[in-house]
């Protein structure tokens, strides 16, 4: 199977094939899409881009979820 290599919340990480698109990535992600912030290439990727926002191989990403807190 083919990979991507992108940059992953400051770790070098390999992603499957048809990981393609920001939503891909969050299909696989353990944490809740609707608090989340994704950062691609140093731009805030917006929730309705997230399935035609394409990965590229050495993308730098970062993931930032939210908790509530007080």
């Amino acid at each position: 199977m083919k990979t991507l290599q992108v940059h992953l919340n400051g770790r070098d990480t390999m992603l499957r094939e048809d990981c393609v698109t920001v939503d891909d990535l969050l299909t696989d992600s353990p944490w809740n899409r609707e608090r989340i912030l994704v950062e691609l290439n140093g731009t805030v990727v917006r929730k309705e881009a997230y399935p035609s926002t394409r990965l590229s191989e050495g993308d730098r990403i970062e993931l930032v979820h939210f908790v509530g807190g007080g």
